[in-house]
């Protein structure tokens, strides 16, 4: 069994009346997780679905007084896709306010309807909690940073996905079986989005341009999709933690991109599925692509894990200098550049260091990533 990094911080939060909402991509083991800290929950324990539609039903219009009568004696309630539960929001506020000896966990394989109905209703009364694929370190700690460092053209391929992970020699068909199966179910369930074939071939576009600026009006060209529904498919894409976005930094100098946007997928293995791509690293023309989206994925899961407050960005001027990604705190910046090839040499932007004097920089290759992944 690999031990998730948050297990632990979660177990911290069981012992105040606050509800826990742990969000993430379906598949990558939210229920398994809760099953195994399911020792520290208090008993009894009940368990709903919100895939359920009877749970659904039940939970659409509760009142307190139903609630208690279905919960009875229960001193934790775990609440699976409570993202397909209407005003789901408003019936943990009301279990938390009503209901306080009951400890309410709710997951999520999306965050648009838990977004949308959680963040007033339930301001001040939830701790809220990321899961991802496996990360680096927490497949480093279970058999040895050597061993996962000699898998490293494996997961820049195949990706971190516990199924993946656990059933080695199977990556491919599974990889397709879990695209074809769970990549849109949450997107797709929304009546607003009335062209499926086309967020496909977004997705797909998106892939093709991992670790390229993004424009909405070359994205809308490829898929037949005008700017402003390029750009909310795109937004669902984020909320189903599908991929994710690096902004521009803009500060100092006038000739820096401003508004610029680049996307990342959080598992390598989904992007190469959607294209279809499982060629070996060695050999793949796009390997400084899968390079840079799996260290950066990688540093978003460590960072999101160890709840450390930090700013990310890319930086790019319209003479093409380009700093690959940048993290912020305190007011003090790193820089850095990801290069497949240890050899390969980059000499940071004068322009930059400049204009951002204080500025510490390095360069990422496979002969030293270990620390970036596993540090702050």
């Amino acid at each position: 069994m690999i031990n998730r990094e948050i297990a632990i911080k979660i177990s911290q939060r069981l012992g105040d009346n606050k509800a826990i909402i742990l969000l993430g991509p379906r598949q990558v083991g939210k229920s398994t997780l809760l099953r195994e800290i399911s020792k520290d929950l208090a008993a009894p324990i009940t368990w709903w679905n919100g895939d359920d539609a009877d749970i659904r039903g039940l939970l659409e219009s509760p009142t307190s007084s139903l609630l208690r009568s279905l919960l009875g004696k229960t001193r934790t309630l775990v609440i699976d896709e409570a993202q397909r539960v209407s005003n789901i929001g408003l019936t943990i506020k009301l279990i938390v306010d009503q209901l306080p000896h009951i400890k309410v966990i709710a997951t999520g394989s999306s965050s648009f309807e838990l977004a949308k109905h959680l963040n007033e209703p339930l301001t001040g009364r939830k701790w809220e909690f990321h899961l991802f694929p496996f990360s680096f370190d927490e497949l480093g700690h279970h058999h040895g940073l050597l061993e996962e460092k000699r898998l490293l053209t494996i997961r820049l391929v195949y990706g971190c996905y516990p199924e993946i992970v656990n059933y080695p020699g199977e990556e491919e068909i599974r990889l397709k079986q879990l695209t074809d199966s769970y990549l849109y179910k949450d997107i797709l369930t929304l009546d607003r989005i009335q062209k499926p074939e086309k967020m496909e071939k977004l997705v797909q576009a998106l892939a093709f341009q991992v670790g390229s600026e993004v424009s909405y009006h070359e994205l809308g060209q490829l898929t037949g999709l005008d700017n402003q529904t390029t750009e909310k498919y795109i937004h669902l894409l984020e909320k189903a933690f599908i991929v994710f976005r690096l902004g521009s930094l803009s500060r100092n100098l006038r000739n820096e991109l401003k508004k610029s946007r680049k996307f990342y997928f959080y598992d390598n293995g989904i992007r190469n599925a959607v294209i279809n791509q499982f060629s070996p690293a060695n050999l793949r023309q796009d390997i400084g692509e899968l390079w840079e989206n799996y260290i950066i994925s990688e540093r978003v899961k460590l960072l999101a894990y160890r709840q450390a407050n930090f700013n990310q960005y890319f930086w790019r001027t319209h003479a093409q200098q380009e700093i690959d990604y940048i993290e912020e705190r305190n007011a003090r910046m790193k820089a850095y550049e990801f290069k497949w090839n240890p050899k390969a040499k980059k000499n940071f932007s004068k322009s930059f260091l400049n204009a951002y004097p204080a500025t510490e920089t390095a360069v990422i290759t496979p002969d030293n990533y270990v620390q970036f992944l596993t540090e702050l």
